[in-house]
């Protein structure tokens, strides 16, 4: 009788195949092999709105002829690129009343802020939080390093990363942090197509950290696997004001030393029972682990712990009972903005985009602008907190 079972390493490897050419076809047609991504100009309203100014101080700023020139669309319509932003920030900054008013970025003695961005259970919106945070702060004049430690790359997929076609010879976090041959940091950073914004970009090669890491120790080569994330940022640090780190959703060893370079700790939230108790684990182990990682030698102190609830739907009233509840357990560790559920996030996404790359013109009005004030909000929050490890009052 003939075996009529099909092998399985053959049909995920078809599969793997297969999807692999229609995504890399289908990102040919969004971005065209010859052609540079780009990220769309800004109206002078949002320009305005990022600066904190007037846009009629922007419009005489134009007539003064100081300051970049905007580009005249129809109407009179004055649209700014990301550079154009970045140079009235520039501008603007040298006639300031206080300092870091336009350029809110490190000042001497300031440190490297490492924000770790982290949850053991997929679908809680960490990498859509790390995205937008990156690009939120990019555009707010900071100096980002955006650094994908998720084997799956979706941070870098969103930057216009296709592992498997733009990384055939390696490129990640892990030829910085390998114990044999390591290359310096700098040699993986990629420029994004957002001023002030790099990225190192991830795919499966990151896995071999989680691999070489039991040799290393069993060797007890002296190669601290936790020290090594931080011991790398060390050759940047410099260049950055904020780095935003995507971690997978696992606490293995990459996880581990993404945590003990961090300066501060985001955890995202999705308000369903379920993910709840998924998180309640995921708690108990890093507690235990990073403990461990403490009596080792390693730095287990964070200028602040964040958790932020995403994929928020306020009809919702289990979800409520559970923002509540966590509210409670943990009080000002939550904070008080959540990320909401938008069909404006999620279609973004579909064209490997965030919020504040799409045109606003895609989608119908209050729902754009229901989820950029969600957006803002949490992210302005999070800025907040920067600040504060700064030892100032954002803004001040």
């Amino acid at each position: 009788m003939a075996n009529d079972k099909t092998r399985i390493d053959i049909l995920i490897g078809e599969h793997a195949q297969n999807l692999s050419e229609r995504l890399q076809a289908h990102r040919a047609q969004l971005f065209p092999p010859d052609a540079k991504r780009t990220l769309r100009k800004f109206t002078s309203g949002e320009v305005a709105d990022l600066l904190g100014v007037k846009d009629a101080y922007l419009r005489k700023l134009h007539l003064d002829g100081k300051g970049p020139s905007p580009e005249i669309r129809t109407g009179g319509r004055r649209y700014y690129s990301p550079e154009d932003i970045q140079a009235l920030r520039d501008y603007l900054e040298v006639g300031a009343k206080s300092p870091g008013t336009y350029l809110p970025g490190r000042r001497e003695g300031d440190h490297l802020q490492v924000i770790t961005v982290i949850n053991f259970k997929g679908g809680s919106g960490k990498t859509t939080t790390a995205a937008h945070l990156a690009q939120k702060l990019a555009l707010d004049g900071y100096r980002v390093l955006g650094i994908d430690l998720d084997p799956q790359a979706s941070l870098s997929a969103l930057h216009g990363f296709q592992p498997e076609f733009d990384l055939l010879d390696g490129g990640t976090l892990y030829d910085a942090i390998r114990y044999e041959d390591p290359v310096p940091l700098k040699n993986v950073i990629q420029k994004t197509y957002f001023t002030n914004l790099d990225l190192i970009p991830g795919n499966l090669d990151l896995m071999e950290f989680e691999h070489d890491t039991p040799r290393a120790l069993a060797q007890r080569d002296g190669n601290l696997f936790f020290t090594r994330v931080g011991d790398a940022l060390a050759d940047v640090e410099g260049e950055y004001d904020v780095v935003v780190v995507d971690c997978p959703p696992q606490l293995g060893f990459l996880t581990m030393s993404a945590l003990s370079a961090a300066t501060s700790v985001l955890v995202t939230v999705h308000p369903q029972m379920l993910d709840v108790m998924s998180m309640c684990q995921f708690l108990l182990m890093t507690s235990n682990l990073l403990g461990v990682v403490a009596e080792a030698g390693g730095d287990m102190s964070y200028d602040w712990m964040r958790y932020v609830i995403t994929r928020y739907e306020p009809g919702d009233g289990p979800q409520n009972q559970m923002v509540s509840f966590m509210r409670s357990m943990f009080g000002e560790n939550v904070l008080n903005h959540p990320v909401l559920k938008s069909t404006a996030i999620s279609d973004a996404g579909l064209t490997k985009q965030t919020l504040y790359e799409v045109e606003k013109a895609q989608f119908t009005r209050t729902t754009y602008e229901r989820a950029m004030e969600s957006l803002n909000a949490v992210n302005g929050e999070i800025e907040g907190l920067i600040q504060q490890a700064w030892g100032r009052e954002h803004g001040a």
